[in-house]
């Protein structure tokens, strides 16, 4: 059975599908082809079941719960830290007119949005949310074209190199709100696949997730080649920030966050329906 699956070009997910990409796990039935493309074209192509395993921003699951279940495993949480809200210095919140985002799908642009909900700021209104590729961002903010722009991946380590200052953290901001780490991306899996496919295929994703941890320089080395030009050390960094125990399970904690955030990403209005996340597999 083929099993097309999409991931970001960045060194934490080339980190966790390194075994799967490179013949390191023995797949029997199932044959795994990846496609390495940004969060928010596979948040919109997961609206068309394109892919039987995929990356997906936890905010965009709100819109695909109907065709696609979390994996219990390949969760990217933020455990005090997130994406963070950059600006020149002096900025403030009172100044913010026009943020950059990385896609309106994008967790990061729904923790963004209850974070101006909390500050009373309302989107549309007083604040315009514009979408940027999110490898251009912190160049446009210090270009001034944007009073602030929310960064994601390796960005998260390298802004204060630009010259940049951090409004919020909205990892921080929200262990804060709900003593709970952010969940930012996880790995759906389309719920129509016959048989024990489902089963089968997360407990692959599991063990190349394992094999990654257990062998981490290895995947570390495979890692280096999507890491924009980080360093080493700031890779193995970014990498163990967002893989790690979290990822092998998002157990209950992680699981009530996921529930909890879009519970409130439905009160404040920014998704239309209430769902309750389903997860599956390990």
């Amino acid at each position: 059975m083929l099993i097309r699956v999409g991931h970001s070009p960045d060194s934490d997910d080339a980190f966790m599908f390194h075994a799967l990409s490179n013949g390191k796990l023995e797949t029997g039935q199932y044959r795994f082809t990846h496609e390495l493309v940004d969060i928010e074209t596979l948040n919109h192509r997961a609206f068309h079941g394109e892919l039987e395993l995929t990356a997906v921003s936890v905010h965009a699951y709100a819109y695909l719960n109907d065709v696609y279940a979390l994996c219990n495993c390949g969760a990217s949480m933020g455990d005090k830290y997130g994406p963070i809200l950059v600006a020149k210095p002096n900025v403030t919140a009172s100044n913010l007119r026009r943020i950059a985002v990385p896609g309106t799908l994008t967790t990061a642009y729904l923790a963004l949005s209850l974070w101006l909900h909390s500050q009373n700021l309302k989107v549309g209104e007083q604040v315009e949310l514009v979408t940027v590729p999110f490898d251009t961002i912190m160049e446009e903010v210090i270009a001034g074209n944007y009073d602030a722009g929310i960064i994601i991946h390796e960005g998260q380590l390298t802004y204060k190199r630009h010259g940049l200052e951090a409004i919020v953290d909205t990892g921080v901001w929200w262990m804060n709100e709900t003593g709970l780490p952010l969940p930012l991306g996880a790995n759906a899996i389309r719920k129509d696949l016959p048989g024990n496919a489902i089963t089968d295929v997360v407990k692959l994703l599991y063990k190349s997730i394992s094999y990654g941890l257990e062998h981490r320089q290895e995947a570390l080395d495979y890692a280096m080649k999507y890491g924009r030009g980080l360093e080493r050390a700031d890779a193995d960094e970014f990498v163990g920030m967002y893989v790690n125990d979290w990822t092998l399970d998002f157990k209950e904690t992680g699981r009530q966050s996921v529930k909890e955030l879009l519970k409130r990403a439905y009160e404040a209005g920014v998704v239309p329906k209430l769902v309750v996340p389903e997860f599956v597999g390990v």
